[in-house]
């Protein structure tokens, strides 16, 4: 059959997915009925857990246009399946926005707009003209059918028609008729984001159904029909306590989910109908296109939605993680920004997302602050936050991978047994039923039915440690992740420095060359200046509950001033025509004591305030992309309006005439950045007096911020918090590289990575100035070598790189690396490989970057504090917030201390945790090996392990074993070791492999060895191997015949039993180690006290037998020879495993052998003592490389390939002053300037 060409929807999206239809097919669903009959429902079940087989064994493929049915396939890396069912909606239009003449309407096909009245149709249409559209929902979002595409696509919003910011003034600020909202929530749906708490019931099917529970009933049922009740009975309770766990903390992460989105599901707000009329309605009701009228008194946001008119102050913790209230300003709606494409990314600062806090509202006598709906439902910043909490990616984890791979060859190992019993009873002629039964058994005995939870234990112990220490985790498979971080990322501002900025200085400047730096920006000589005048006014502070709120870095350059906001109460802005509805003023100045009893004097000095007070006009918010933020005031008693611009120091001075720009400003600006100072430089222009404030409020901000004149620069400290450089050196110390991510100046970047030793002194520290194509020139990359203030060249001084391990790093900003990413695909490796400063990052760049680093195989851990993380924190590896507030939802992590100290202890209790998955897996590998060990080579004889032997084995060693071996708390401190990541490694499979080898060896030993024994023969119940034969003799006849039955009772049986019991402890004991990752065992008295009471007490049946456990344990009497015999066998078998497992395989081969993964080597010890231990280690690596064929073994991850290839390239890093140019094909061609 010729493959047809697949359909992909969402394309170039993060949820791409491929999809292929399906219409129901007869035959095959007959076929599928008589197999689940056959099948017991197990058919079912399969198809249950595979939807792609569910839909290809019961359908046929057909066109996307015809299909009942569609089978979805994502396109990353999981490859996950979903089917979802085509519906059918009748509608007057096929697209929300199509101009449909709906005035007339009362009726829509549909109902008034009702999902209740939604029909599924297939066939004839009941409406006359009314149009059927094909849907289906997948992940609570609706995606309709095209047919001008062919394909499937979802409605966001407002924005799918491309409308530009005028058009939204012109022709979407009047709201929308009745009949069309109707219409249109036709397609988009209430306006809620519907998290619905499942019933326990249909919680309690789904995980009820889940294979793990399934093949635990199937072992229950045939440990029945074996009689083994007791046993059963445990498995059933462990069981339904797993069940009801699992389901109370699934109901309750929902039912706060759902009280998370309940408070603004459903309000009541005022919508526009045409230019004059207003209606309540609920906010359910709303659709994009309609406005929304929003309160003076403010409210919680039920959509995302556009200003059109007015201002609002927004508090947007809930989204951002930032508690610092914002401003949102009215649309533009003339100028060139005005005739762009709306976009909710690029004019948030216009835009009020969906649950955020309208918390008060600027506006203007006779007019309403109006929005206009762009987003409802899932579709808005909310929804969307909220869907990657319902549907999470899966955790790509090599453990779990690899945990499958063995549990595959567990069942291969059963498929060998299962073979063997069946073989060994037929040729004993043992009855068919038996035969099943025992056959079976075997392959429950293989594949333990505790091994999930056991695994599970070691993540929730940490999971309880982490909050003890302050570290909440929403997504606790996570945790084991943390454990293999070998690169983090850190923001700058409130995370590596302090949240607030102390004012250093001023150095104001005037006719093109600067004054010198001043400390006090309030003094009285300044108060008249444009220079503290722009201070004053250029900032987005408001007053809430008379305090004045707003960014850190605004609060203290406004306070520095000393100057008072005022802003009008709600009765003066509707009783006055509100020109300057926010005034600054400076302080009053007191009256000298002389002026006092002198009215002429205080009416001179009262006459000059009215001229100093200044009126906010508009304002133009800060914005991350443009860098800076201006404002339009007046000062009372001018017939002219001024602008203020204040910015990265970079941008204002492009935007200003060049004659008013210092000749030294670049020098200067290098001067305070270098010394890790925040710049802020500030302009003022002067505008016509023609300009009226309704035409500024009009105006673009394009129009305004050009032709300014350079007003100087503002220094402000930002100090680097107390724990940054211990934690930095922590990590560098545990060969885990630290990256630095800002939106700050690079010079500024670079300063603080020093100061805070992510780049050591004496290191290099290279920019990469990426400039894009222009006028014929190829996109090309400059690189400039920062000086270093450790060691500065002199001038016939040639600087030279030293290629080792830290000596260089490679700094790139946003903008370059935009520009290097797009033109320079093939350096971006390269560049990833050594960069360590990444400045003037745009949060989605900061998203990039991850992802870019995790393409290079590194596991990225990211930490930062606000809102230009939270797209990052949602995609590292391991993402730590250290805002506790609710956008931290976003975040796997979040911590409660605001410092960086956080991340060590994460990934200390990370490793911890991933070792003692290791631990367990292991443990319970080894403890199904030797079990089958033990049954198959009683199998040869036609017996079995009793149902108490079984239920001792199980309930008493292993489950108490496994859980309390997880306990283990982290070891103190991070060591340069990582460990291994995955199952199939070779320490691991040495490790396991050993300890089965030596089990089997002396389980076949003890099993031969008791068949030499001069007393041994066949036991029956009146065997006297012990010389031992009581009046009560007939007793024990009458006890054992019943159970003779199934041949338990004999002499093999028992001594394997004693072998396996204490084979189990020592593996248990073997398996629990301590440093480097976790404390001693010895430290955890659980698993202490479990080992010490099961060691005494085995040793004490068998050296000391009482009779009434011998006969609860079917355990046979032997001679005491025999025991002393079992004991010195025991003590052996144990030192052998100690042997291998902490002599062989930590010291010898982990030393010599397989210390080559970690990829790094440890840090050089200068010390002249261990030279001989260094020359003997590298003398034994040698030849155990060799023995191992481990010699030149290229390493796994890309990132150390790239780092080898790259210490052999004699042309990189690039020669200083170098200029590479991108070519097509891509290829470097770089001269010397």
């Amino acid at each position: 059959m010729k493959t047809r060409e697949v359909t992909v929807i969402n394309q170039g999206l993060e949820e791409e997915m491929e999809v292929w239809g399906y219409r129901p097919c007869l035959w095959k669903m007959v076929l599928v009925g008589v197999g689940a009959v056959c099948s017991g429902g197990l058919l079912l079940l399969l198809l249950y857990w595979l939807p792609e087989w569910a839909v290809k064994g019961t359908c046929t493929r057909t066109s996307l246009r015809d299909a009942h049915t569609l089978l979805l396939r994502t396109k990353d890396e999981f490859k996950q399946w979903f089917r979802a069912k085509v519906h059918v909606m009748l509608a007057p239009g096929k697209k929300p926005f199509d101009d449909l003449d709906l005035q007339s309407k009362t009726q829509l096909p549909n109902g008034d707009g009702d999902h209740s009245t939604e029909e599924e149709l297939h066939g004839e249409c009941l409406y006359g003209p009314s149009a059927q559209i094909n849907y289906f929902t997948h992940h609570s979002m609706r995606y309709y059918w095209n047919d001008e595409i062919q394909n499937y696509e979802f409605y966001k919003g407002l924005e799918d028609v491309n409308v530009s910011c005028a058009s939204i003034h012109s022709d979407h600020s009047a709201g929308l008729p009745k009949a069309l909202q109707d219409y249109r929530r036709l397609f988009f749906g209430e306006n809620e984001i519907a998290v619905i708490v499942p019933s326990l019931f249909k919680l309690l099917i789904m995980e009820v159904l889940n294979p793990f529970y399934i093949f635990q009933l199937f072992s229950v049922i045939l440990w029945s029909a074996e009689d083994y009740y007791y046993y059963a009975t445990a498995i059933v309770l462990m069981s339904f306590i797993s069940i009801a766990t699992s389901l109370y903390t699934i109901k309750t992460q929902y039912v706060m989910l759902h009280d998370m989105v309940a408070a603004h599901s459903v309000v009541r707000v005022s919508v526009c109908r045409g230019d004059k009329d207003v209606e309540q309605a609920m906010s359910t009701d709303l659709v994009p296109g309609d406005v929304i009228i929003v309160p003076a008194n403010g409210m919680i946001m039920p959509c995302d939605a556009v200003l059109s008119r007015g201002t609002c102050i927004v508090n947007e913790s809930m989204l951002t993680g930032e508690s610092v209230p914002v401003t949102k300003t009215s649309l533009p709606s003339s100028g060139e920004e005005a005739a762009m494409s709306y976009n909710t990314e690029e004019h948030k600062k216009h835009t009020l997302f969906c649950g955020t806090h309208v918390i008060q509202t600027r506006f203007y006598s006779g007019e309403l602050v109006k929005a206009v709906v762009v987003r409802t439902g899932f579709s808005t910043e909310k929804g969307q936050l909220v869907r990657s909490i319902l549907y999470p990616k899966p955790t790509d984890f090599k453990l779990y991978r690899d945990a499958y791979l063995f549990l595959l060859c567990l069942v291969g190992v059963a498929g060998v047994g299962f073979i063997y019993t069946i073989v060994l009873s037929i040729l004993s002629q043992v009855p068919a039923k038996t035969i099943i039964v025992e056959s079976l058994d075997i392959i429950t005995i293989t594949v333990p039915p505790a091994l999930p939870a056991a695994m599970t234990a070691g993540i929730v112990y940490a999971q309880r440690r982490l909050k003890r220490i302050g570290i909440f985790c929403i997504s606790p498979q996570r945790i084991n992740m943390c454990g293999q971080l070998n690169l983090v990322c850190f923001d700058k501002t409130g995370t590596l420095t302090e949240d607030g900025l102390d004012l250093w200085g001023i150095q104001r400047a005037e006719n093109g060359s600067f004054f010198p730096p001043e400390s006090e920006a309030a003094k009285e000589s300044l108060v008249n200046t444009a220079f503290v005048a722009c201070m004053a006014t250029c900032h987005s502070l408001t007053k809430i509950e008379g305090e004045l709120s707003g960014d850190p870095l605004d609060l203290k350059m406004f306070s520095a001033t000393g100057w008072v906001l005022e802003e009008p109460t709600e009765e003066e802005t509707a009783l006055h025509n509100p020109i300057m509805p926010t005034v600054v003023r400076p302080p009053k100045p007191s009256v000298p004591e002389a002026n006092q009893n002198n009215p002429l004097a205080q009416n001179m000095e009262l006459s000059e305030l009215p001229s100093r007070e200044i009126g906010i006009v508009r304002q133009f918010p800060f914005s991350s992309a443009l860098q800076r933020m201006s404002v339009v005031v007046r000062r009372l008693g001018d017939k002219h309006m001024d602008a203020f611009l204040k910015g990265a120091p970079e941008i204002v001075a492009s935007l200003c005439k060049h004659h008013t720009v210092p000749q030294t400003f670049t020098e200067t600006l290098e001067t305070y950045t270098r010394q890790g100072f925040r710049v802020i430089a500030l302009a003022h222009r002067q505008l016509e007096s023609k300009l009226s404030w309704h035409k500024v409020q009009s105006l673009g901000r394009d129009l305004i911020e050009t032709n300014m004149e350079f007003l100087g620069l503002i220094i402000m400290q930002n100090k680097i918090k107390q724990e940054t450089a211990g934690v930095l050196c922590e990590l560098r110390k545990a060969n885990i590289r630290t990256l630095m991510v800002t939106g700050d100046n690079m010079l500024t970047a670079i300063s603080v990575a020093r100061d805070c030793g992510m780049v050591c002194p004496h290191d290099k520290v290279i920019i990469a100035d990426a400039a894009p194509p222009k006028d014929f020139h190829p996109a090309s990359i400059t690189w400039h070598y920062t000086e270093n203030p450790a060691r500065t060249p002199t001038h016939n001084q040639t600087v030279e790189i030293n290629l080792e391990e830290g000596m260089y790093h490679f700094a790139v900003s946003g903008r370059a690396f935009a520009v290097i990413a797009e033109h320079f695909p093939q350096l971006v490796p390269k560049l990833m490989v050594r960069a360590t400063v990444f400045a003037r990052m745009a949060p989605d760049q900061k998203t990039q970057l991850v992802e870019v680093l995790q393409s290079i195989d590194y596991i990225v851990g990211m930490c930062g504090d606000g809102a230009n993380d939270c797209g990052a924190l949602k995609r590292a590896h391991s993402g730590i917030s250290l805002s506790e507030l609710e956008a931290s939802v976003a975040s796997p992590f979040t911590s409660s201390t605001s410092n960086i100290s956080c991340v060590p202890n994460l990934i200390r209790e990370g490793r911890a945790a991933l070792i003692t998955s290791f631990c367990v897996f292991k443990f319970m590998a080894l403890y199904s090996i030797i079990q089958y060990t033990t049954v198959i080579l009683l199998y040869w004889i036609l017996s079995n392990l009793g149902d108490f032997q079984f239920l001792f084995i199980d309930i008493a060693i292993i489950l108490i074993i496994a859980f309390t071996m997880s306990l283990n708390p982290a070891w103190k401190e991070l060591v340069w070791r990582r460990p291994p990541s995955s199952l199939i490694s070779a320490p691991l499979l040495f490790s396991v492999l050993a300890q089965i080898l030596t089990c089997l060896v002396f389980q076949v030993l003890a099993f031969l060895l008791v068949q030499q024994q001069s007393w041994y023969e066949k036991w029956t119940p009146q065997s006297d191997a012990c010389n031992v034969f009581s009046a009560n003799a007939s007793d024990n006849i009458t006890v054992t015949t019943p159970h003779n039955s199934k041949n338990i009772k004999n002499y093999e049986n028992t001594t394997l039993f004693y072998v396996s019991s204490f084979q189990y402890l020592a593996v248990a004991i073997i398996f629990s180690k301590g440093k480097p990752f976790r404390q001693p065992s010895y430290k955890n008295w659980p698993f202490m006290l479990s080992c010490v009471t099961l060691y005494t007490f085995l040793l004490f049946i068998m050296l000391y037998p009482v009779p009434a456990i011998d006969n609860f344990l079917e355990i046979v009497c032997v001679p005491h020879d025999w025991r002393v015999t079992l004991v010195i066998i025991v003590a052996v078998n144990v030192a052998v495993s100690f042997l291998l497992e902490m002599l062989i395989l930590d010291i010898i081969l982990w030393r010599l052998v397989f210390r080559g993964n970690q990829g790094a080597a440890r840090p050089t010890e200068s010390s002249s003592a261990d030279k001989l231990q260094v020359a003997n280690d590298c003398w034994g690596q040698s030849f155990l490389s060799w023995l191992f064929c481990r010699r030149n073994k290229p390493p796994r991850t890309l990132y150390k390939q790239l780092a080898l290839e790259l210490q052999e390239d004699s042309d990189w890093p690039p020669k200083p002053s170098t200029v590479t140019y991108a070519v097509s094909p891509p290829s470097n061609i770089s001269a010397l300037l």
